[in-house]
C-alpha cells in the first residue's frame, strides 16, 4: 500500500499582497529614486508574499528589489522578513568563475609575464626517468646533462594534434590554396624537428612564407615551396605586317603664316647675318 504526497500551491494572502507601500518603504538602501515600478507580487507560504519593484541602480540591468512581507493569523499588521536585490529573468549578470589557468589563450602572456606550470602537469615528466622518446633518452645520457621535467608522451601528443589542426596542418587555408604537390615535407627550406616530432613536424626556414619560423606539418603547404619553379622559356611572337587604311585618312589644306618658305625655293644657310 502506498501514500501520495499532493504539494498543493501557496494561496496569495491579500492583506499581504496589498502592503505594496509597506515593501517599498523597507527599501533604505538606495536613493528612492533607484526604485522603479511594482512589477508582480509572489505567493511564498500562508500569509507570505515577495513584492518585486524595478531597480534602476546603474550596471544593474533587469535586477529587481524583492521584499518579503508577512503577518501573524488574524491581524493585519503586515511586518517586513528581508530585502534583497535579484536579477530578474532577462538580467544583465556576470559570467561564470573560471580559474586564471583555464581563462588564459595562447598569445596571452605579455613581456615580463610570469605563467607557472603546475607540479603535476600532465604534458611534463621528471627528467630522471625515462622520456619515452628515444632521442632525447639517447642525447641525456650520453652526455650525462638533463632537465628537472621534460615533455611527456601525452604533453607530446596533444601538441601535435593542436599543431596539425590549427594554421600549421593541411586543412590551414593557405595550404588549401596552395598546389597538391607544394608540401613543406618535400620544400628545401623544411627544418625537421628531432625526436618523435621529426616525423610529422619541421620549422619553416623560408623568408618569405608566411610561416618562417614557425613549426608545420608536413603535409601543410604554401605557394612559396622551393620547387614552385616558373617557367622562363621565351615563346617566339609571330610580328604582323603594319596595315594602313587609306580611305580613313582625311586631306585637310593648311594655310602658310608669314615667313613660310616653299618646298622649291632654295633653302638658307645657317649663320648669322
Amino acid at each position: 500500500m502506498t501514500s501520495r504526497t499532493v504539494s498543493r500551491a501557496a494561496r496569495l494572502d491579500q492583506v499581504c499582497a496589498d502592503a505594496v507601500g509597506v515593501a517599498r518603504g523597507a527599501i533604505t538602501e538606495v536613493d528612492p529614486t533607484e526604485i522603479g515600478d511594482h512589477l508582480e507580487v509572489v505567493a511564498e507560504g500562508d500569509r507570505l508574499v515577495t513584492h518585486f519593484f524595478e531597480s534602476h541602480l546603474d550596471g544593474y540591468q533587469g535586477w529587481r528589489w524583492a521584499v518579503t512581507v508577512t503577518r501573524v493569523p488574524r491581524s493585519r499588521h503586515v511586518t517586513v522578513c528581508e530585502t534583497v536585490l535579484l536579477p530578474g529573468p532577462d538580467a544583465l549578470l556576470a559570467p561564470g568563475w573560471v580559474p586564471w589557468n583555464e581563462r588564459v589563450q595562447p598569445g596571452d602572456l605579455g613581456v615580463g609575464d610570469l605563467m607557472p606550470t603546475a607540479p603535476d602537469d600532465d604534458r611534463l615528466a621528471p627528467g630522471y626517468v625515462l622520456s619515452d622518446d628515444a632521442a632525447v633518452e639517447e642525447v641525456s645520457w650520453e652526455l650525462g646533462l638533463g632537465r628537472s621535467r621534460v615533455m611527456s608522451q601525452e604533453g607530446r601528443m596533444e601538441t601535435a594534434q593542436r599543431w596539425y589542426d590549427g594554421d600549421a596542418g593541411p586543412e590551414a587555408p593557405i595550404s588549401t590554396a596552395a598546389p597538391r604537390n607544394a608540401r613543406c615535407g618535400a620544400c628545401g627550406f623544411y627544418l625537421p624537428l628531432a625526436g618523435s616530432m621529426r616525423r610529422m613536424f619541421g620549422v619553416c626556414g623560408n623568408l618569405y612564407a608566411p610561416d618562417d619560423g614557425r613549426a608545420v606539418a608536413a603535409d601543410h603547404g604554401c605557394g612559396a615551396h622551393s620547387e614552385a619553379l616558373v617557367s622562363t622559356s621565351e615563346q617566339p611572337v609571330d610580328e604582323l605586317p603594319t596595315v594602313y587604311d587609306d580611305s580613313e585618312v582625311e586631306a585637310v589644306a593648311v594655310s602658310r603664316g608669314h615667313g613660310s618658305v616653299e618646298s622649291g625655293d632654295p633653302a638658307e644657310e645657317y649663320g648669322h647675318s
